[in-house]
């Protein structure tokens, strides 16, 4: 990987970008710390061509139109029809193709509609990036970044191009996708060594991976198909994992080709025994397979899965893949995030108080200068604090200097402010990781009390504001030297605890008619949180659950992988989860027999959302998530789920009526056809005419795809 390729934007030179010094680089890119101009990206963009890991336009169409020929029943027919020529019997073989062709072309048709259809949706959430033009900072679809970009990139965003740091705050990174390493890497600026392996370049950021916590500031060296990532892609491809539905299809194809050898075999043999003529016996024996066929059964799958994303998207329900649809009938287990999903997403601020219980106009004070003054992904609790009342902390003489970004294992976020003339840290996240870097408590009207004194009873007020429903977060404080510029991690220590944020986020509006009507069509819904089990055991009774079975994170930790699954199976509420169990979790309920599904928005839902057999995201969820889901709602109605789910089993019942209806035909007209040729001194019909008649039979049964389908098929 070198600074620069002709193709995407860097020439060829020895040393690799992760260890040529800073200017060096930056010149070689033709770019400054200020980026690039406004008229120089849009020259790079035309040049270098939109950023893509794979190629798209004239290349995807052809692509979608090959896939209709590659189904088992379809490769049978294909055998026939090249069986047929080599037999010399070119009329017999030109009816196959003529099937074949019907087949395909009807399948491109509706695939390519529903394809346009989507594509207009998509456009409505696609992907940016935070970058310089001009001097200013603005956001751009992803895929018009181009090499020499300077970005800006915090938690949840996607790297846009294979990139080389410039500045960061505590930046981790998750690259998994490419170093198959399941922690994130944590980055920072410097030089390294030519030889430094992929899984080392802590300089280095790559397309295709995301920013789990921190920030940075990177510029970007590769972009598209001259990436790492991109590389790979050309090389391998991606093959999405085969769905329930496709499996049941290929089994059934492969079902259908024994018979058809048998079935051949059998017939040529007897006709052979009884002295009629070889190569007519044959002819009217490979006919016969090919007649028991469901000859258009490709084309009406296409048929119904392109009129389920359509009606989809008329739901501004967005089908990335329209084998998800497939999924969602078949689903039977549907996990789901809380916070955004389940629940309205805006936090409310119940109230600020103390470590006894008492409201504090201190403690929201500090927590209002940690949302305000953070700089990465403000979150719902953020929003809510600075939105709970009015607070000009500039004009208070407050003025930010430093933070450490939140992360995942912390916990938390701490900002370093002056305020006339002495530098405080300021810290709030989960109760006990805040409490944890705590050596005192103070209350009020009293002077700061040793940690151990105080924690029993914050300790208790925790756990009665969690069984009524309440999320709490703690906040802390530490007194730096003066002129302190600078924190880290370490500086986390020896602080004194204000109190807690009572936080509530109701259950969002329908979602007890929701848990019901899934229950109805046989979908178990199971809720997947962060939050105590106190709050999340609550929150499931407010939403019709009567008595929620609660997994905690810690009891998954200790479950083997042939336990979980079966304990997994029995929950409803999954609380206190590590985002690397959520993941952990889903492949358990899957290995138990279940279809499932995963609803989720936020940064550590990205894993879970892929291992998921459907992803299911929502337009306002960070980058990772959307890119992730194989279904994203632009509205946040949970009442499309149950739409989703019945146009999944209207797709299955359809296709299984068209199958039955065909088969039963074919194997009652060609059965009583091969009887008949035994005993009959004459084939009784052509080969020809077996297929044409087959052909005329099967075309209106088409319409079977576009069928009403009856309440018993739906609902199981």
């Amino acid at each position: 990987m070198t600074a620069r390729s002709e193709e995407r934007g860097a020439s060829e030179q020895s040393v690799p970008f992760w260890a040529m010094l800073e200017g060096d680089l930056l010149r070689s890119l033709g770019t400054t710390k200020e980026g690039l101009s406004v008229e120089e990206a849009a020259e790079r963009l035309r040049r270098f061509r939109p950023n893509a890991a794979a190629s798209k336009g004239r290349s995807r169409v052809l692509i979608l139109l090959l896939r209709q020929f590659t189904s088992p029943v379809v490769l049978i027919l294909i055998g026939a029809a090249i069986l047929s020529v080599l037999l010399r019997d070119l009329a017999d073989s030109a009816i196959i193709l003529a099937i074949v062709l019907i087949s395909g072309l009807l399948g491109f048709k509706q695939e390519y509609g529903a394809a346009a259809a989507v594509k207009k949706l998509l456009d409505t959430v696609e992907l940016k990036a935070s970058v310089l033009r001009g001097g200013q900072r603005r956001d751009v679809p992803m895929n018009e970044v181009v090499p020499g970009d300077i970005v800006y990139l915090s938690a949840g965003d996607g790297i846009p191009g294979d990139c080389r740091l410039l500045g960061d705050r505590d930046l981790s990174v998750d690259e998994a996708a490419l170093t198959g390493e399941n922690y994130p890497a944590e980055k920072e600026p410097g030089d390294l060594p030519a030889d430094t392996p992929l899984a080392r370049r802590t300089n280095a950021l790559f397309f295709g991976t995301h920013v789990v916590s921190g920030s940075g500031l990177a510029a970007v060296v590769t972009t598209g198909r001259g990436t790492v990532f991109g590389a790979l892609a050309d090389r391998i491809g991606t093959t999405p994992p085969e769905t329930e539905f496709e499996r049941g299809v290929r089994r059934f194809g492969i079902f259908l080709s024994e018979i058809t050898f048998i079935l051949v075999v059998l017939i040529f043999a007897i006709n052979a025994y009884l002295h009629k003529p070889v190569l007519e016996s044959f002819l009217f024996a490979l006919a016969l397979s090919v007649g028991l066929t469901p000859q258009l059964l490709p084309a009406v799958i296409s048929v119904n899965l392109a009129r389920g994303a359509q009606e989809m998207a008329k739901r501004r329900v967005i089908v990335k893949k329209l084998s998800a649809i497939e999924n969602f009938g078949a689903m039977n287990v549907l996990c789901s995030d809380k916070t955004g999903t389940i629940t309205e997403g805006k936090i409310e601020l119940h109230s600020a108080v103390d470590r006894d219980g008492r409201a504090s106009d201190r403690v929201l004070r500090h927590a209002q200068l940690n949302a305000l003054f953070q700089t990465g992904f403000r979150n719902p609790i953020d929003q809510a604090l600075v939105a709970c009342r009015p607070f000009d902390a500039r004009a208070e003489g407050w003025a930010r200097v430093d933070e450490v970004p939140y992360d995942f294992v912390r916990k938390r976020l701490s900002i370093l402010a002056s305020h006339e003339g002495r530098s405080w840290l300021i810290t709030k996240g989960a109760l006990s990781n805040v409490l944890e870097v705590c050596s005192s408590a103070e209350g009020e009207g009293s002077a700061p009390v040793p940690m151990d004194q105080a924690r029993e009873g914050i300790e208790r007020l925790y756990r009665e504001l969690s069984a009524k429903g309440f999320r709490t977060l703690g906040v802390a404080l530490r007194e730096l030297p003066a002129g302190t510029a600078a924190v880290k991690r370490q500086d986390e220590v020896a602080m004194t605890f204000l109190g807690l944020l009572v936080l509530y986020d109701p259950p969002k509006e329908g979602i007890e008619r929701t848990i019901a009507a899934l229950k109805e069509l046989g979908v178990a819904l199971k809720i997947v949180t962060g939050d105590n089990a106190l709050v999340a055991a609550e929150v499931a009774r407010s939403m019709g659950f009567e008595n929620p079975v609660v997994l905690t994170g810690g009891e998954v930790k200790l479950l083997s992988e042939e336990a979980l699954p079966v304990r997994a199976g029995t929950a409803d509420v999954f609380a206190e989860i590590e985002p690397n169990q959520k993941e952990r979790i889903i492949l358990a309920l899957r290995r138990a027999g279940n279809v499932v599904g995963y609803m989720g928005d936020g940064i550590n839902d990205a894993l879970a959302l892929h291992g998921a057999d459907v992803g299911i995201s929502v337009q306002d969820a960070v980058d990772v998530a959307k890119d992730s889901a194989d279904i994203v709602l632009l509205d946040r109605d949970l009442g499309v789920l149950e739409a989703g789910i019945r146009e999944g089993r209207r797709t299955f019942a359809n296709t299984i009526k068209y199958v039955l209806m065909a088969a039963s035909a074919n194997f009652g007209n060609m059965f009583s056809m091969a009887g008949a040729s035994l005993f009959l001194p004459f084939l009784p019909l052509l080969p020809k005419q077996i297929l044409l008649t087959n052909l005329f039979t099967d075309l209106p049964e088409l319409t079977i795809a576009t069928d009403e389908v009856d309440p018993e098929w739906i609902v199981r």
